[in-house]
């Protein structure tokens, strides 16, 4: 099918069927393009909350569906592919996660949004890379914390909070990839660029980074900061909204470590295409379901995450 087509079957699919399509910034730029909303994990959860679309679909990966699904459990939530799945979230099976935490009965559990609907279950309040910090810092310092599943992740939290929570070993096959090496390399190509980095990223990363954070807050330094070239430690995906917003500045995406690619990309992300959201859309499938159960304890942390955030202003 010729992509024009595409867009506009999609287009008048979404208007027919009172449907919302949100993406995650990690998608390829033509989904990203076609989507109603484009955010992080943090704000793609607060639009699905408040959306009255009848059907979302979520081009991102499982869990993300998921969160859709446990906030808005009356709505159709749909995934372009059910096998983009998250290798961080893989990383922390819910029953393992279970024993960890039941092994530590006098510690408050904070879950990573990159988890499974049954992680979450065994949560008290999940956080994105956007709101972690402020969520861990809403806690008393003597609070003992369980933080899981991203060990990066955990570790930086720890160095920035002067915390000393206990950290799930668990990781991101795309931000452990990079390299310090290759992009100390890159820094003598454009010895005037500056670092940006995802906190997922392992920590003699973020020690040589200008700047550590979100994709939200990754793109919206970029639009302020003064400088006109920036090499970006996250997953490609999100040049295309950086170069949208400043077309007169310069991103180079940091390599990763294993391979002569020039930018680091996650494959579960990219299982979702044009094809498969028109498909999707045509035919109501594949639809995440929640178990009823998992879905009832899971909503407690998320909406526990969403009024902390509203309360400081995230």
């Amino acid at each position: 099918m010729v992509m024009e087509n595409v867009v506009d079957k999609i287009r008048q699919l979404k208007e027919e069927k009172n449907a919302m399509i949100m993406a995650h910034y990690y998608q390829t730029s033509d989904i990203q393009d076609i989507a109603d909303y484009v955010g992080d994990s943090l704000a793609l959860a607060q639009q699905a909350a408040k959306t009255d679309a009848d059907i979302i679909v979520l081009c991102g990966v499982h869990f993300m569906g998921e969160t859709a699904k446990i906030l808005c459990p009356n709505k159709k939530v749909l995934i372009p592919d059910v096998n983009a799945g998250c290798s961080l979230a893989d990383s922390c099976p819910a029953d393992e996660f279970a024993k960890f935490v039941e092994s530590h009965p006098d510690h408050t559990v904070i879950s990573y949004v990159n988890t499974s609907a049954a992680v979450k279950a065994y949560t008290d309040v999940v956080v994105t890379s956007s709101n972690a910090k402020q969520i861990v810092e809403s806690f008393p310092p003597e609070e003992k914390i369980i933080f899981g599943p991203d060990h990066n992740l955990g570790n930086y939290l720890n160095s920035i909070t002067g915390r000393n929570m206990l950290l799930w070993d668990g990781a991101c096959h795309v931000h452990s990839k990079f390299s310090v090496e290759k992009i100390i390399q890159l820094k003598e190509i454009y010895p005037q660029a500056k670092v940006l980095a995802h906190p997922e990223c392992k920590g003699a990363v973020l020690k040589i980074a200008d700047f550590v954070g979100s994709t939200a807050a990754i793109l919206k330094f970029a639009k302020k900061d003064e400088s006109k070239e920036f090499i970006v430690a996250t997953e490609s995906g999100i040049l295309h909204k950086m170069q949208q917003a400043c077309p007169q500045k310069v991103f180079i995406p940091a390599p990763p470590e294993d391979s002569t690619c020039a930018c680091n990309e996650c494959n579960f992300m990219r299982l979702n295409t044009m094809e498969k959201l028109y498909q999707c859309l045509l035919n109501e499938t594949p639809e995440i379901h929640v178990d009823k159960e998992i879905a009832e304890k899971a909503v407690k942390p998320i909406q526990r995450m969403l009024e902390i955030s509203a309360k400081l202003g995230l």
